[in-house]
């Protein structure tokens, strides 16, 4: 059975450049703030192991998140700057994937396509 799930995760992996941490995590509380403002964002929030931090974020369908990398984008430039992306994965099913490819290929993602499954 296919899913009917538009829902679309950003699954983003970071080091800290050595001596930055405080200041990468000031950045992620301000991207808290400013995606707050966000209508289509389901979830938002970074989790930290050391030097490492993980952004947990899902969005109602792939317009959701084009909005939320188009809001972003500077404080994710200045994020970039005092951090490594080690990884990057998208999830979503095809259709939902597939408006996010171009707007991101810069940053190498690995794309998952939800094939089953449903969303209450």
């Amino acid at each position: 059975m296919p899913t009917t799930d538009t829902c679309v995760t950003i699954v983003p992996y970071f080091k800290a450049h050595e001596g930055k941490l405080d200041h990468a995590k000031s950045l992620c509380e301000q991207c808290v703030t400013q995606t707050e403002k966000e209508e289509k964002v389901l979830y938002y929030g970074f989790s930290f192991h050391g030097d490492e931090f993980h952004c947990r974020e899902g969005y109602v369908d792939g317009d959701g998140a084009l909005a939320h990398l188009a809001n972003i984008g500077p404080l994710l430039g200045q994020v970039l700057e005092n951090a490594d992306l080690v990884k990057l994965e998208l999830h979503g099913p095809a259709a939902e994937l597939e408006k996010l490819k171009e707007p991101t290929k810069d940053l190498n993602p690995i794309c998952f396509t939800l094939e089953y499954g449903f969303r209450r």
